[in-house]
């Protein structure tokens, strides 16, 4: 899937959800699958300055695509890295470089998210874009 036919997917799921605690609900399910790094991936290059809690993101260009994989320590930060990933990862550079960020407003949980969450996802998105920039200039 691309980026495009993921965030439709993830808006239809979020449009299923009545009231903003039930889609805050999804999130931290979401959280369930998150995966974890080896300590060794953990470090300041990879740690997204800016999170509300401490969080990493790593980033690989591979034949093209943008590879992120990444851990957070909170519920909130796992459930949002668990969405996130799945949106940015293993897509093409061009298509990553391409989407305007704005667009995950569209999700409809952007604005159920505190200040201080809401720069914590722009934080993220800052570092996706940075590792999408540097897989480019390769």
């Amino acid at each position: 899937m691309n980026i495009e036919e993921t965030l439709q997917q993830y808006k239809e799921d979020f449009d299923l959800f009545m009231t903003p605690n039930e889609k805050m609900e999804y999130i931290f399910d979401l959280g369930k699958k998150h995966t974890t790094l080896p300590e060794e991936a953990k470090n300041d290059d990879t740690f997204i300055v800016g999170c509300a809690s401490p969080a990493w993101l790593v980033g690989e260009c591979k034949d093209g695509k943008l590879i992120l994989r990444g851990e957070g320590t909170s519920e909130m930060a796992k459930g949002m890295l668990t969405l996130l990933l799945d949106i940015f990862s293993n897509k093409e550079v061009d298509e990553v470089l391409a989407f305007d960020p704005q667009r995950l407003s569209e999700l409809g949980i952007v604005e159920l998210l505190s200040p201080v969450r809401q720069q914590s996802l722009e934080a993220f998105i800052k570092k996706v874009y940075e590792y999408a920039r540097k897989c480019k200039e390769k």
